[in-house]
């Protein structure tokens, strides 16, 4: 989470210095969402991780200079300068590349879920997306196709309070998690700004489903700290409800609880710290792409499968 939140927070500072183009979203106070949930899920799993869920990236082993490059469209970015700076995914590590269209990206879970299934596979797929996706239809198609074949899926649902500027109240009359019964399998909701609770909760689902038992939509209530993306000023939220979450914010929540277990906190955040210098200082050393390259990559002229994640940090390795 403190590895999430540093580089967002340096890479927002490189933004505004003029090195990373086009706009930047970040998940601040969303950090335990991805954190929480990616700990759980093993190396032969495969991720579709979206713009706030930075900390899956991290966990799966794609290395923090690689995805500064990629926020300043190097070429030694995941993307080799190919696509927007939230737009990645790195194969070699199981993680598929995201389309902004949420929740398009739940199709694609939900289609490698099928293909575990065939093959007869004790793999699982997970996704995450935002409340305002569960307002289109690709929310509803992938939902009722892994319900009816009991594909081994997890959708993590981030309820952080609003889609882009509509709140809640606006979005929808019932709580998203309880459709999860109209399609056949469990809705749970759970404390999206508590890592321990986060993994849980997957954990719990991913046993399900590897024992062929079916899909669990997860709602993961949180709060999105930031504006939509660096444009946005926040304005339509109210003072009292950002001052409200702020007291949940996650890292201190966790730091707490670390604390009273007797762990240095301190060492950890400088560690981050100077990782965090010296990725942005390898990244800045990557040169441009070259635009004679641009139509490389284009076309497949041959498969280029997923491969495991190797989390370096986690009980999982590849």
């Amino acid at each position: 989470m403190l590895m999430m939140r540093g580089i967002e927070e340096r890479a927002m500072t490189l933004y505004r210095q003029g090195k990373v183009p086009g706009s930047f979203y970040d998940g601040f106070g969303q950090e335990a969402v991805s954190a929480g949930a990616t700990w759980a899920m093993a190396a032969e799993d495969r991720l579709c991780i979206l713009h706030r869920d930075l900390a899956a990236h991290i966990i799966r082993g794609v290395e923090p200079w690689r995805i500064f490059a990629q926020y300043m469209g190097r070429a030694d970015g995941i993307t080799r300068g190919r696509d927007g700076n939230v737009h990645f995914g790195d194969r070699t590590k199981g993680c598929v590349g995201m389309v902004s269209m949420l929740p398009d990206m739940m199709l694609i879970a939900t289609g490698m879920a099928m293909a575990f299934k065939l093959r007869g596979e004790a793999r699982c797929a997970i996704t995450w997306f935002g409340d305002g996706s569960t307002s289109r239809g690709d929310f509803h198609e992938a939902m009722n196709w892994a319900g009816v074949q009991k594909l081994p899926v997890i959708f993590i649902l981030e309820n952080n309070q609003y889609a882009y500027s509509t709140p809640l109240d606006q979005q929808f009359a019932v709580n998203p998690i309880e459709r999860a019964a109209a399609y056949g399998f469990p809705g749970v909701s759970a404390d999206g700004n508590d890592p321990e609770a986060m993994f849980e909760v997957v954990r719990a689902a991913r046993e399900r489903a590897i024992a062929g038992e079916g899909p669990t939509l997860v709602e993961a209530v949180t709060m999105r700290m930031h504006g939509h993306a660096a444009h946005d000023d926040m304005k339509y939220v109210p003072t009292a409800q950002v001052e409200e979450w702020r007291a949940k914010d996650p890292i201190d929540r966790q730091v707490r609880r670390l604390e009273a277990l007797g762990v240095d906190t301190q060492a950890v955040r400088d560690g981050v710290k100077t990782e965090i210098e010296e990725a942005v200082e390898r990244a800045l050393q990557s040169p441009q792409p070259d635009p004679e390259t641009v139509l490389d990559g284009l076309f497949a002229d041959e498969p280029s499968l997923l491969e495991d994640g190797n989390a370096p940090w986690s009980g999982f390795r590849s």
